[in-house]
């Protein structure tokens, strides 16, 4: 039974349904960014329709991605009244093409007042439409009464023709003149928990926030590294199987599964595509992983970091750009050294990373990524590229004068005669690294697993795309394009080689190197969100026609308050939980030990008591610690959410003074956790998480 694509109205159900004028019209469209005749979005539309109803769909809706991070649906039932009293099935083309979700009440940093409700959702004719819970979906962009981007669809689609106009001009001043589009295509990894149900029921903190603010830690965690692509247990691979069917019927290519390296983690990685078209899919595999973790009696977690002391969970944003004739613009070949475009690109992408490593570091910023960066199990917070061995020789060569030889792999002699000899990577890989090169495409690893992958993708685009107006200007002035492009390379080597670091990307070492180097250490995401309004920034989205200083200004206002308030989430989840939860149960257990030694006394019996008494005494200055400290708390979260008119103001204070209160709360639980009987602890641990599935 054919699965794969059963609920998209894709290329070749488009092909059979349509009229060919028709069809070849949208075809323009998609291929060729020609608008579209509201004629032939009629045709589209009754056609789309018909294929919907007969897959089970009621209802139609505008599926778009709003500045939540998540995606929106409204959804319209087909049928019309008609006067006899019946009903008719009708879907039209202005339908189709246009609709009208309230834009009030989505995050917009100001660009609408609440009692500015419109906004627009338009038809991405490039991504295609499919059926999810018996509707219709139809990829949209979300924009204001006034144009201006509410959505994270529109910069991306933006910037994919940003970066094709540049790449096709540098492409023509090096003598290729097939290309007619430049495309860059993703294939993200995406990393999550899965915990049971009921378990997950029992955990507040887990419910509201998606992560544990209390937990210590349990007798086993990964140090054994038995999890790692281990065996996967039946309910977890009846789960997996289930997820890759329902995202195959939606056109999304699941292709890997494993255990990764904490206990309860996973991995689920699908093949390359299109990048807006890889974007809607990753959403969709988030969303199905979600759903379908319930129907198994799971829950789903795709917070950066859900436990303390293991691992968290990334996205890895696999990330390449190619010509619409199949050429690979970041592959090396046999001999990377003879290949002048590849080069060309390459270092054009070492200089963008470079210059606007601050771009990129806000676009993997969320206060869940915050745990994660520079803790041993992500790369820090200092944006660097790896590049290998051999890429490393070729582009020193480049700077004394001309690249003349590339180091191959040969091949690997295992030792055993029955096995092969395999061919050898000419570059090892290096996991430490946030934007590494692995063989024709770079790993942007620092990507949260929460997280859209639009803003990472948008903005690489963006700053590549510079980088390749410059290299364009450039060639298409020269006399001779030939030295132009050595001139460029030597330039471009010289000048960026600091942001080029093969080594351990998690050593002490490397972030005092990077400081000499002068690369930033953006720790936290308040840090980084002042990307977002530098000059340099605003002018390179404004130039390129990927988000004006507004829609920029805009996104800076919408990440802090999204900080502000999950902070806020997270700190008064906690006081609830000290206070409600925590603190009553220490005190039973004290008020329990302290009846059982009066108890003993009461007996006359000789008995060593200083065990009990020790534990009680512990017990009860524990507890009035945590007292203490959840007052500490409530003052600074009542401080922080005081502040008014600088956004910025406030989210330096719930960074640097809630979330520090928050830790020093934590501390004084978890160590109670380890003294009180598990009887009376109300909640499950890090042990019944992690383990019982």
């Amino acid at each position: 039974m054919v699965i794969f694509g059963s609920n998209v109205f894709n290329d070749a159900v488009m092909k059979e349904r349509l009229p060919k004028a028709t069809y070849k019209a949208l075809k323009k469209t998609i291929e060729e960014g020609r608008s579209l005749d509201p004629a032939v979005a009629d045709v589209v539309a009754t056609a789309m329709k018909d294929w919907a109803v007969e897959k089970g769909a009621t209802h139609f809706t505008h599926w778009f991605q709003p500045m939540t991070g998540i995606t929106a649906e409204k959804h319209d039932a087909f049928i019309s009244p008609t006067s006899d009293g019946k009903a008719i099935m009708e879907f039209s083309g202005k339908e189709l093409i246009k609709g009208e979700p309230d834009a009030s009440s989505f995050p917009s940093g100001g660009l609408r007042a609440t009692f500015e409700a419109r906004g627009y959702t338009a038809w991405d004719c490039t991504s295609p439409a499919f059926v999810k819970d018996d509707s219709l979906c139809i990829p949209t962009a979300f924009c204001s009464y006034t144009g201006e981007a509410l959505d994270k669809k529109t910069p991306l689609l933006r910037s994919m023709e940003a970066i094709s106009k540049q790449a096709l001009r540098v492409l023509r001043a090096l003598g290729n003149t097939t290309a007619q589009k430049v495309i860059t295509t993703v294939g993200p990894e995406q990393e999550y928990f899965l915990v049971d149900k009921k378990t997950f029921e029992q955990r507040k903190d887990l419910i509201f926030t998606g992560r544990t603010l209390f937990g210590a830690k349990p007798p086993k965690g990964q140090e054994l590294e038995d999890h790692y692509f281990g065996s996967i247990k039946e309910k977890i691979s009846a789960y997996m199987k289930e997820v890759d069917e329902e995202l195959w019927k939606l056109g999304v290519s699941a292709k890997t599964k494993h255990n990764e390296v904490a206990p309860a983690q996973h991995e689920l990685a699908p093949i390359f595509t299109t990048t807006n078209i890889a974007t809607d899919h990753n959403q969709l595999t988030m969303d199905t992983m979600k759903k379908v973790a319930l129907r198994h009696d799971l829950v789903c977690l795709l917070h950066e970091k859900p436990f303390a002391g293991i691992n968290g969970s990334g996205k890895h944003n696999n990330w390449s750009m190619g010509t619409d004739d199949g050429v690979n613009l970041l592959d090396p070949g046999h001999t990377p050294h003879e290949n002048e475009q590849f080069l060309v690109f390459l270092c054009a992408v070492i200089k963008a990373v470079d210059e606007y490593s601050d771009l990129l570091r806000v676009s993997a910023a969320n206060p869940g990524n915050d745990h994660r960066l520079g803790a041993n199990e992500a790369p820090p917070a200092i944006i660097s590229i790896f590049l290998g061995d051999q890429l490393q020789d070729i582009l020193e060569q480049i700077e004394k004068g001309g690249a003349t030889s590339s180091k191959t792999g040969g091949l690997m002699d295992i030792g055993v005669n029955t096995l092969p000899a395999l061919p050898k990577d000419a570059t090892d890989r290096n996991r430490t690294s946030p934007f590494a090169f692995t063989g024709n495409k770079f790993e942007f690893r620092m990507v949260p697993s929460s997280a859209s992958i639009a803003a990472p993708n948008y903005i690489t685009n963006t700053i590549v795309a510079e980088v390749l107006s410059e290299v364009a200007d450039r060639l298409e002035k020269a006399d001779d394009v030939q030295e132009e492009v050595k001139a460029i390379l030597v330039e471009y080597v010289t000048k960026h080689k600091r942001v080029v670091f093969n080594g351990n990307g998690y050593s002490d070492e490397w972030v005092v190197e990077a400081e000499k180097r002068g690369l930033p250490n953006l720790k936290t995401t308040v840090e980084a969100i002042k990307a977002l309004v530098a000059e340099k920034n605003l002018a390179v989205m404004e130039k390129h026609g990927v988000l004006s200083r507004v829609e920029m200004h805009s996104r800076y206002e919408i990440e802090l308050e999204n900080y502000i308030k999950t902070i806020n989430i997270e700190a008064l989840t906690m006081i609830e939980m000290a206070k409600r939860q925590i603190l009553p149960s220490t005190i039973k257990f004290a008020t329990s030990l302290a009846a059982s030694i009066n108890t003993i006394k009461a007996t006359g019996v000789a008995a060593d008591l200083s065990a009990q008494i020790e534990l009680l005494t512990e017990v009860s200055a524990l507890s009035a610690a945590l007292k203490k400290n959840i007052g500490v708390l409530e003052e600074a979260v009542e401080k922080a959410s005081n502040v008014h008119g600088d956004t910025y103001e406030q989210a330096s204070l719930f960074r640097f003074d809630v979330f520090e209160k928050m830790g020093a709360l934590r501390e004084v639980a978890d160590t109670l956790e380890t003294l009180v009987d598990k009887e009376f602890w109300p909640m499950p641990t890090y042990g019944e998480l992690l383990f019982n599935i």
